[in-house]
């Protein structure tokens, strides 16, 4: 598979949650993906931990819910850009960007005061991407003919 080459901000899928067309900042200082989530509950089946929560697809209207449920995959001690340490649900989900896919691990936490539902650690783009540090949508830029920066990033 050759590399893609994604700007700082794509958009990606989650299929197996049902969301598409995701904001993902992509951070090359985080080691682990997170996933911006309200309403964390956990339940078994089948004798497996499974999590349900509620996601907001669309930064711009947050009244737009999806109801989502995965099963557990670990729990982690994660320390934040802030510098505090939160304890954090982690999920496995195939994760979709630039026509390519490949599972990865999400945790989950309340990113409410950040301006991205999601972030992509290194971990989740493994050996799979390049990233123009300089540039926001790139592939949605190629894949539509826009010239880069028709579609600006105002949050960075």
């Amino acid at each position: 598979m050759d590399r893609l080459i994604i700007g700082n901000l794509e958009l990606c899928n989650l299929p197996d949650l049902g969301i598409y067309d995701l904001e993902v900042r992509v951070d090359t200082g985080a080691k682990t993906s997170s996933l911006h989530v309200d309403n964390i509950r956990r339940f078994r089946k089948k004798g497996k931990l499974y999590v349900e929560f509620d996601l907001h697809p669309d930064i711009y209207n947050l009244e737009q819910t999806v109801k989502c449920a995965a099963p557990v995959v670990d729990s982690r001690k994660i320390k934040s850009s802030n510098g505090e340490s939160e304890q954090r649900y982690v999920i496995q989900t195939q994760f979709e960007i630039g026509g390519q896919g490949w599972p990865i691990e999400i945790t989950l936490t309340n990113r409410k005061d950040m301006s991205y539902m999601m972030l992509l650690g290194r971990e989740g783009m493994g050996d799979r991407v390049y990233i123009d540090p300089c540039k926001a949508f790139k592939l949605v830029n190629e894949s539509s003919g826009a010239n880069e920066g028709d579609r600006k990033d105002d949050r960075t």
